[in-house]
């Protein structure tokens, strides 16, 4: 059988190392460790695996999930061989954290090593007219996990204030807490509005990792 299709580009590519890219799209982890995924995020996997769902941990983080309606769904992988993680053919990079931390958004979450612990955020300022705007804060040594509608870009905050798209806003340093910059008056209201007029905003030192993408609407809290 000939193809194209069996180019070495295309098989398995074999490492001693945990995470390992096998494309920009796809991402290879290696167990062992137990792995924590968003569920939905599992595309193959080889060798004996259990899949089963992730709880909040502690009543705080599960009454956070009930009041906030964070909508972060996991699983924990355990067993041992590969697991190969995607969504929706995004692009995906990893994150080591030697015990720093970093806010992500939940749309943007792929996997991560339970050996990181996480938490609810919310986004001061964000009510209803900003969607109710909730991410997850994860800290501690590990690696995780990100997926990008196309090749992030990194903001540098530090030298002068910075506004992102709240759905174009990957991750950012835990050690940023943003705010909500409302560009809308009664007026842009009542003529329709540029359709910008929420952004997360952003000074101090520390970065935040922006998509070329608006990627999934922000569901508006009823």
């Amino acid at each position: 059988m000939r193809s194209e299709l069996f180019a070495q580009d295309h098989f398995e590519r074999q490492s001693q190392e945990r995470w390992t890219l096998q494309s920009p799209r796809m991402l290879r982890v290696g167990l062992g460790p137990d792995v924590v995924a968003t569920k939905g995020a599992m595309v193959a996997y080889q060798g004996r695996m259990g899949f089963r769902h992730e709880g909040s941990g502690s009543l705080g983080k599960l009454m956070k999930k009930v009041l906030t309606s964070e909508d972060a769904p996991m699983m924990r992988v355990s067993g041992e061989g590969e697991v190969f993680f995607a969504r929706q053919a995004r692009n995906v990079f990893t994150v080591l954290l030697e015990g720093e931390g970093m806010t992500v958004s939940s749309s943007s979450l792929l996997a991560f090593d339970d050996t990181l612990s996480w938490d609810i955020r919310r986004v001061g300022g964000a009510g209803l007219m900003a969607g109710g705007l909730f991410n997850l804060e994860l800290s501690g040594h590990g690696v995780l996990a990100l997926c990008s509608d196309g090749a992030p870009m990194i903001l540098d905050c530090a030298g002068q204030p910075t506004y992102v798209d709240p759905q174009a806003a990957v991750a950012w340093s835990a050690n940023l807490v943003p705010g909500i910059r409302n560009d809308l008056s009664m007026g842009s209201l009542l003529r329709g509005g540029s359709g910008e007029s929420f952004q997360l905003a952003f000074s101090g030192p520390g970065f935040v990792i922006v998509q070329p993408s608006e990627g999934v609407p922000v569901v508006r809290q009823g």
